[in-house]
This record gives C-alpha cells, sequence and structure tokens, in this order.
C-alpha cells in the first residue's frame, strides 16, 4: 500500500512494511498532542462518522478522541438498533447515505467482512473497528507499534523474537491481524496455546508458515512460556459462541498471575492483551496482582492506539504534512502534559 490518502483501511493485508513503518512514524509524531503539551487544528471543520454496531469502550472511544484531538468533530451511531439497519436497510444503502455527512467513517460490525461490503458504498475512507471474528487491522497496528517500542526499550527487535498467543485464538480477531503483520518481519517464532477447539484458524497458520516462521501448537500453558519475548493473552470471545454454555466451557482454563509469570516465564517478558480482560473471578484471565509489574504493557497499549488511530485519519485525509502548521498552545491544565 502507498498511498493512504482517500484509501480505505479494512485489513492488514493492505499493508506492507513501508506502509507499517509511514504509520508509526506519523504515530510518534502524535504523542505531544495526546499528551496534551501541544494542540493541532489541522481536522477543524472535519466530521467522523463513528458507526459502532457491536458493543465497545475502548475502540470507539479511541478513534472519537484521536479524531477530537486532531481538531475535528463526531458523529456517532451506537448498536444495530439505534441504526436504520434495524428496518432492513443495507449496509450499501447506510453507506451512501452516512457517507454523505462525513469525511471519514470508522466501522465496528458484528459480522466477517461487513465492513469491506460497507465500503463498496461508501464515498469517504472507511476505517475498519473490528468485522466480527475476521479482522482488526487498528488493533494489530498499535500492538504491533507497541511491540516494536517495548523490545527496543531493551535492545531487541521484532525479526527473531518469540511470542506466545494464549487463549482464545479462534474468535480473537486480534490476534489473527497481528499474525499477518508479524509474517512481514524474519525469523519469528510463534507459541500458540489455546484449547483445540479454539485454534488459530488454520488460514493464519498457513501465512504464517509460507512467511517462514516457526510455529508450536499446544493446549499446555506450563513449559511453553519461557522463551518469550512477548506474552499475548486474549479473552473467550463469549459473544462470538453458539451458547453462553459453551462458552463457559473455556473461561478460566489460562490464567496469568504473578506466579505463573514469576515461575514459567523469562524475567524480561512483555505482558500484553488487547482489552477488556475479563476479571470476573470465573475468568480472570490476566491477574490484578500484575498490575504494577513493570513488564505489564496493556495500559501503555491502549495509549499506543490513540496515537496510531490519530496517524490513520491523518493519512487517510491527506494532513500528515501540516500537523506543526496548525499547532496551538494548550491552555488548560493537564498532568497528561508532565508524564
Amino acid at each position: 500500500m502507498t498511498q493512504f490518502q482517500g484509501s480505505h483501511i479494512l485489513s492488514v493485508n493492505q499493508l506492507d512494511l513501508e506502509a507499517v513503518e509511514k504509520v508509526f512514524s506519523v504515530a510518534t509524531r502524535m504523542t505531544p498532542y495526546a499528551l496534551r503539551q501541544k494542540r493541532t487544528t489541522v481536522l477543524d471543520g472535519a466530521v467522523l462518522g463513528n458507526l459502532f454496531f457491536e458493543p465497545s469502550t475502548r475502540t470507539r472511544v479511541s478513534f472519537a478522541s484521536a479524531f477530537s484531538l486532531l481538531g475535528g468533530r463526531v458523529n456517532e451511531t451506537v448498536g444495530m438498533a439505534s441504526s436504520s439497519l434495524s428496518k432492513g436497510e443495507s449496509l450499501y444503502d447506510t453507506a451512501r447515505v452516512l457517507s454523505s455527512y462525513s469525511d471519514v467513517i470508522a466501522m465496528r460490525h458484528p459480522d466477517s467482512f461487513s465492513v469491506r461490503d460497507f465500503a463498496k458504498g461508501s464515498r469517504v475512507p472507511v476505517i475498519n473497528g473490528g468485522d466480527g471474528a475476521n479482522e482488526h487491522p487498528t488493533q494489530a497496528l498499535l500492538d504491533l507499534f507497541t511491540i516494536q517500542k517495548e523490545l527496543a526499550a531493551g535492545g531487541r527487535d521484532i525479526s527473531g523474537m518469540h511470542i506466545a498467543m494464549v487463549g482464545d485464538l479462534k474468535f480473537g480477531r486480534t490476534v489473527h491481524s497481528l499474525s499477518r503483520l508479524l509474517c512481514m518481519y524474519k525469523d519469528v517464532n510463534f507459541t500458540l496455546v489455546s484449547p483445540k477447539e479454539l485454534a488459530m484458524p488454520d488460514s493464519v497458520i498457513s501465512d504464517i508458515e509460507n512467511a517462514g516462521h516457526k510455529i508450536t501448537i499446544t493446549d499446555q500453558l506450563e513449559g511453553n512460556l519461557d522463551r518469550a519475548d512477548i506474552l499475548y493473552l486474549t479473552r473467550i470471545q463469549e459473544e462470538r459462541f453458539p451458547s453462553q454454555e459453551e462458552a463457559n466451557k473455556y473461561r478460566g482454563k489460562f490464567r496469568l498471575n504473578q506466579s505463573i509469570y514469576t515461575q514459567h516465564c523469562k524475567s524480561n517478558t512483555v505482558i500484553m492483551h488487547p482489552l477488556p480482560r475479563d476479571s470476573r473471578e470465573q475468568a480472570n484471565e490476566l491477574d490484578n496482582d500484575l498490575n504494577d509489574h513493570p513488564n505489564l504493557a496493556i495500559f501503555r497499549q491502549a495509549d499506543n492506539g490513540l496515537l496510531i488511530r490519530m496517524a490513520l485519519f491523518a493519512l487517510t485525509l491527506g494532513v500528515d504534512a501540516q500537523l506543526e502548521q496548525y499547532e496551538r498552545p494548550v491552555n488548560w491544565y493537564s498532568r497528561k502534559a508532565d508524564c
């Protein structure tokens, strides 16, 4: 992908390493705006259509915050019932109409490939905020950005690293997209830990193997984390199971706490999770006793999501070269400015 301006961002398969590095470069320049050290009004007058037809907190709010921090305004539609889709309107018709009210659209939908179908009717760029169990490209980019930063802090690199992905790898769309991005690097070792019924889809495994990377597939946590540079946990995606009873079979099967980490991981293994983590007692895949651990990167990960989404808006709307031109001072008190 060489051209961002005016383009949809629907799948990580659109991206090559040059495009990823461009996103990361622009995201890094967004840091002073995210920290409220400065502000930019480069998107003053622009409108984001934030369409979330599936429950979301972090992704929906971070898209809206990212656009607002660039000076734009946000129109939100939340939930299928509040849209004309509940009246039988097609995705194409919805896209044709709502794209006339917006300059760019961020969309999440519970059905795989639905955002792609919506984009066919849109007259403005559409960014995929998650489509069913298929993909979550912006999450994958922020995950990769986080991995790069966390490893670099310890003098390590993505090429040659070892990543362990743990949990629901079948329905966890974040690991699908992240795995495909990691295929662009060299000599990555994958350990995939999940119940056999929730294993990584064959199509993703084929992509990893075809890229020449090594894979270990197992349903045992113990003995399979000791080489990991990155430990990426996922929750059981209970909303994608045919019944709650089926989902309950797997909740709490893989848990990480301070004791397990100390016993089975390297001292510098970075802990990641796309959030939300399920903190209910019967699940608790990532224990609160790790909240103060220096290698817990989940909140730095979420912070990076703001930077990545700001970068994608700037790139798709063609204003990435104008950020500093529209800078303004921050005239309110913010503790973030001291971070």
